[in-house]
């Protein structure tokens, strides 16, 4: 099976486990702190304005208490995102407000989100689709214009950049994943980065049990001794610090990150040129000057709206996965509100996302591409011959 999603981990990554293990410390450590530092030097960002977490998912809850989100407020984000997106805003008590999106980027435009704007809009929280920035500058601008804070869910942008500035620093709050599909990761885990630094030290806070003083080893009493088993909780807290044996492999992953890239990048162009000209297919749209992107999706569009589903059923006989990402929220149980969402609609119901990952080899794309395109000829076929 040729997999939709796949780590690149070695004996690098366990070599850095091993020292974990020697210093017989697993827990939030030196090797947590240093994490956060190069993926501050990452970003471009202080370093104590990041966070490593225990999930992606976790940031998100975390940005809703930061903000202080819930009854009566809501929150804009497109209905194409992951799930954690709306448990992130129900679990606040707070309403879903879907934007629509683009059906060539499967991104907003700021125009998407301006109008689903009201009065109540507390937060506005988008994802960068398959890592493309998309308007996220003009976006964040609106928000900044109507003083509504901006939450970039950039778990799949982890690389990407417009004009040389990181995805993620354009907002109030950002978040990235380090699941078992990221282009790097710690198995599970994430990061959080919240631009005020006051906001940012309550953040540290809430993600360890509401403590004021992790510190406190070297603070002096007022009666002149250290009491380092004291402590200061003004506010309920929670646990969702990460720790050292995944901050390890974290920081491995982090120095293969531009390679990852690159290698994505090399398969992407690969893609590009096996299927141009394809009768009916049609490829991501290419980046405006300026926008880098983690290449972390490749997807294909049909201008056939009944071939998506069949054709991914055709590959995966073949033994190649592939999936569409991500089911619009609108549309399940939980969230439906009978919007109507046409952009969305469409992207939903023709793009396919093909296998991406830096493990991916030459031969393996290119039977990747020569399958689909077998598949079509033989599904346009059994069509023409009614």
């Amino acid at each position: 099976m040729i997999n939709m999603f796949q780590p690149q981990v070695g004996a690098e990554e366990l070599a850095a486990v091993a020292e974990v293990f020697e210093n017989q410390w697993l827990g939030y450590g030196p090797q947590t702190k240093a994490f956060e530092q190069e993926f501050a030097d990452h970003l471009g960002v202080p370093a104590e304005t990041v966070l490593f977490i225990n999930s992606a998912t976790s940031g998100l809850h975390l940005a809703m208490e930061l903000l202080n989100i819930g009854p009566g407020d809501e929150v804009v984000f497109p209905s194409v995102s992951f799930p954690a997106n709306g448990h992130c805003v129900a679990a606040a008590g707070a309403t879903p407000v879907f934007c629509d999106v683009r059906p060539r980027t499967l991104n907003p435009t700021v125009d998407d989100v301006r109008a689903v704007l009201t009065p109540r809009t507390k937060a506005v929280m988008l994802l960068h689709y398959g890592g493309q920035p998309g308007d996220i500058v003009e976006i964040a601008e609106l928000c900044r214009e109507r003083g509504i804070p901006f939450i970039e869910d950039a778990a799949c942008a982890i690389g990407s950049s417009i004009d040389g500035r990181a995805c993620g620093t354009f907002g109030d709050i950002a978040i990235w994943s380090f699941d078992s599909r990221k282009i790097i990761t710690t198995g599970d885990g994430g990061m959080i980065y919240v631009r005020d630094p006051q906001l940012a030290r309550r953040a540290h806070r809430l993600a360890y049990q509401g403590l004021d003083d992790r510190g406190a080893f070297a603070a002096m009493k007022n009666d002149g001794t250290r009491r380092w088993w004291d402590q200061t909780i003004h506010e309920v807290g929670r646990r969702l610090i990460g720790n050292d044996l995944t901050a390890a492999i974290g920081r491995v992953q982090l120095g293969k990150l531009a390679g990852f890239v690159q290698r994505r990048g090399e398969i992407i162009a690969q893609y590009d040129r096996l299927l141009e000209g394809v009768p009916g297919v049609r490829r991501p749209p290419e980046l405006p000057e300026g926008h880098v992107s983690t290449n972390y999706f490749y997807w294909v569009q049909f201008e056939d709206v009944t071939l998506r589903n069949t054709v991914a059923e055709d590959l995966l006989e073949l033994g190649i996965y592939t999936t569409y990402r991500y089911p619009p929220l609108h549309k399940v149980p939980l969230f439906a509100t009978g919007v109507l969402l046409p952009g969305t609609d469409e992207a939903e119901a023709i793009t396919l996302l093909l296998p991406l990952h830096q493990s991916l080899t030459d031969a393996e794309v290119e039977r990747v591409a020569s399958s689909l395109i077998s598949v079509l000829d033989h599904r346009r076929a059994l069509r023409d011959a009614g």
